[in-house]
Parts: structure tokens; sequence; C-alpha cells
């Protein structure tokens, strides 16, 4: 009987958000960390949710040192081609990190080329994106509390902007927890504070990521869940630590509440075993992204290739695991939108989905500027451009430029920033060229013509890596 009531609670919670606004995530959050195995896979999952927009990373000491965590948080969003997610650090504290010994050897992402010193300051950061951001925020303590008592002080926004103070630890009254040790002055400031503070235990004692859990892991096609499964693979996952849920609990918060129990130390684990699965399905959804309704008014797009045309299904598994289903359902709508089979509007595809990815964001969260021109085959690419970012004309947030000569190529603005993603030359030279010679010679009333621009578009759909054929350069 319990364990349906809970099964109840988690389909009532996953409801609420499926039908919640269309487009505007639940949760505005700023992320601390201390570099730990739990942080790399609870920053994982809270990037993998679209119903989380993570708006920046403050790195402060705590089981690593500020320079690694930093390299390694910057290699974990670079891995996730998230690199518009930008990194602060915090020197503040005087802890002096443990090093532990499985979090340095975890591999995040790639560290090469990473230089602390490139990242600005978390106080400069936080006012930055409270300046930014008017939804109400909030603030992920995954390590000590140095940087929100510090925010506290110096920051006026931020007790106004911020909503609340999550933090991963052991409980209010004890007072040999490793995270409130880090910092014991500002543990004590910040829970006294007038920002509520809602406090999430883990499960230490308790293996969470079971064989089971690694399986599903593993069978989850997107980046997020392979790498959370890659690591449980690797030797380092044979530390006990990595078999515990600590700060991993708080994603699992943010997205089912119900599953926790409130007392007035603040947010507590009820532990049972029926709810430990439960935490465990949820974990997958996360990572799934299945805790939102992605479509307005169909629940999935088909991946079997028999729901296809004849000459797209023999590409349709190759398109979706290489570049995933959003990409693919994205395409799908450009096409039917345009009417036919694309280059252009393939390519205008590929980019509105690289820009989502820089800056991790939804449908409909930033303005895009088109230098594509109004006049085909390039002006194609803008419609590619509105099915793939929601940056339509009709939410104003799309605006076509006509300077000659046109350009493939579009600035998007996301938070006070801007970027410009521009198709490279040759490959644009490549296309444009093919589409001439077929003009030339057959006629844009020839069925032919349509043709041969149709299997063009199907090879360029499936050879073109949005990560290989765009320019990116942010505009400062």
């Amino acid at each position: 009987m319990m364990k349906r009531f809970l099964l109840i609670l988690l389909g009532f919670t996953l409801t609420l958000s499926l039908f919640s606004h269309p487009w505007k995530p639940s949760h505005y959050i700023i992320i601390d960390t201390d570099g730990g195995i739990d942080d790399m896979r609870a920053i994982t999952m809270l990037l993998a949710s679209p119903d989380v927009r993570v708006l920046g990373i403050i790195v402060s000491p705590g089981a690593l040192d500020t320079e690694t965590s930093y390299k390694k948080v910057r290699g974990l969003l670079n891995s996730f081609h998230h690199e518009g997610i930008p990194v602060a650090v915090n020197n503040s504290c005087n802890f002096k990190s443990p090093r532990f010994q499985a979090a340095v050897n975890t591999l995040w992402g790639d560290e090469n080329g990473i230089d602390q010193k490139d990242a600005p300051l978390f106080t400069t950061l936080i006012e930055k994106l409270l300046a930014a951001e008017r939804t109400k925020i909030s603030f992920i303590c995954l390590g000590g509390m140095t940087s929100a008592a510090i925010s506290m002080k110096e920051i006026p926004a931020f007790t106004k902007q911020v909503k609340e103070i999550i933090w991963s630890a052991n409980g209010l009254n004890d007072r040999k927890g490793f995270n409130f040790n880090i910092d014991r002055n500002s543990s004590e400031k910040v829970i006294k504070g007038s920002i509520p503070v809602k406090i999430i235990m883990g499960f230490s004692e308790t293996v969470f990521f079971d064989n089971a859990l690694n399986t599903a892991f593993s069978s989850v096609r997107n980046q997020y869940a392979q790498k959370i499964a890659g690591f449980m693979n690797s030797e380092n996952a044979g530390h006990s630590f990595a078999l515990m849920a600590t700060d991993e609990m708080v994603p699992l918060y943010l997205h089912f509440p119900l599953l926790f129990k409130g007392d007035s130390a603040g947010i507590m684990r009820e532990f049972a075993s029926s709810e430990l699965q439960l935490l465990r399905e949820g974990s997958q959804k996360i990572l799934e992204g299945e805790t939102v309704d992605k479509n307005q008014v169909i629940k999935h797009f088909p991946s079997d290739p028999s729901f296809y045309s004849d000459d797209v299904a023999p590409f349709v598994t190759d398109i979706i695991n290489r570049y995933g289903t959003d990409e693919w359902a994205s395409g799908i709508i450009a096409n039917e939108l345009h009417r036919h089979l694309g280059v252009f509007a393939i390519v205008g595809v590929k980019m509105g989905i690289r820009a989502r990815e820089y800056f991790n964001t939804g449908v409909d969260e930033f303005s895009a500027v088109s230098f594509a021109g109004s006049i085909p085959p390039m002006s194609c690419m803008n419609d590619g451009l509105q099915v793939s970012t929601g940056a339509t004309p009709g939410h104003g947030l799309l605006t076509v430029r006509n300077d000659s000569p046109a350009s493939p190529s579009a600035e998007f603005t996301y938070m006070d920033r801007k970027i410009r993603i521009t198709l490279k030359p040759d490959i644009a030279a490549k296309i444009s060229s093919e589409l001439k010679e077929i003009n030339f010679v057959y006629g844009l009333d020839s069925n032919i013509y349509w043709e041969l621009v149709r299997k063009n578009s199907i090879k360029y759909w499936l050879d073109m890596d949005r990560h290989e054929i765009f320019y990116l350069e942010e505009i400062h």
C-alpha cells in the first residue's frame, strides 16, 4: 500500500512538471561545487534536465582545491558543448582541501588548456547573473557555505533575488559533517540568515548506484547518462563512496520534492527501500530528459525508420544516434514547414541546436538575428533557425537582416551575452555551388532538380556534424 502511494506521489510530481509553462523551466539555479565525485554526477543530472536552467557554476575549496576543481568543471561543460555556461572561482575560503584521491583521479572532461586564471571572481559572476535574470533563483551548495555567506553580505541583490539555498549536508545540527566544517562560521551565518535554507541529506550508508541502475544509465543514449555510466564503469567507481548518493539527492529533490520528508532542520530524506527505488527511477528520468513534455501536441517523434519516407528511412537511426533526438525532431518540423528537404534549412536547424547547446537553454529563451537574408536558397536557413530555437517572428525573437551579401550566419543573445555562429566558408561554397549547378542543368521547374536537392539534403543532414561545420565566437 505504501509503495503504491509513493508511486502516485511520483506520478503526481511528474504531471505537475509536464503540464506547467510550455517552455519556461521550473528552476533557475547557480551551483557552488567543491569538485567531489558526487558533485560531478549531481551537476550532470542538473544539466540534463530541461526543467532546470544552470545559469553559472562557482568553484570553491572542499573535496578538491579550486584549481583542480575549475579544470574539472570547465572540462565537463566543454565535453557537453556547454561552453557558454560561465564558471567562477571562490578563493576567499581558507579551507585546505584534503584532495581526495578518488576525486582527483576522476575525469570530468578534457582538462588540457584550461587555466583558473581565466575565471572571473565569483561575486562578479553572481552580480552579472542576478542582473540579467529576473526570475527568482535557487542557490545550490554542494560543498561549503562560504560563497553564500559572502554573497549575502556583499551583494544586495542576492537576498532579494535568491529564493532559497539548497545545501547538501548531513543535517543542521551535525557539527561533524564535512561540508559544514569547510567553513563553520559561514555555515552558521547562512543558516541563521534571511534566505530559507533547505538541507538535503543523502544515502551515505546505502548503495544507491547498484548494477541495475548503472545498466539503465548505459541504455540511455545521450551524453549525460553516458558520462555517469562511463564513470561507473571506471576504476574510480570501485571506491565505496562512489556507490552512495549524497549531492545527487539535490537534483532529485528539485524534481521530486514529494519523495522527501521535511522537518524543522530543513529537508531530510525519508529512508525506506521503496522510496530508494523510486529515487533511482527518478534519476533515470532526469538523465533521459523526461521531466517535462518537450512537444506541444505530440508526445514524441517516432524513431522507427518505417515511419518515414523510403529515401529517408535508411538514415533515421544513424542521424539520431549521431546528433540526438532534439536535432532530429527539429529537422523533421523544419522540412515539413519548409515543404521540401533543403540543405540550408538543415544548416539552420544545426546552427540553432548548437546555439542552444552552447548556452544550455531550451526553446524561446534567446533572441536571434539571421544574416541569411530573404532570398532563397540561403534564406531557407531561417526556417531551420526558428524551429530549432523557438526564436520565431511570431514571438518577436527572430530578426532577418538583408545585408548584402547575405551570409549563412546568425547572432544569438542570451542573458546579455552574444555569440555569432557562421557556417564555414568552404562548406557554404560547396553547398551553393552544387545548388547552382543543379539549377543550371535542370531548372527550378524540373522534378529532377527537387529530387537531387532532396538527395543532397539527406546526405548533408547525415554528414554535417554541428560541432565541426561552424565557426563560433563570443561577441563582447
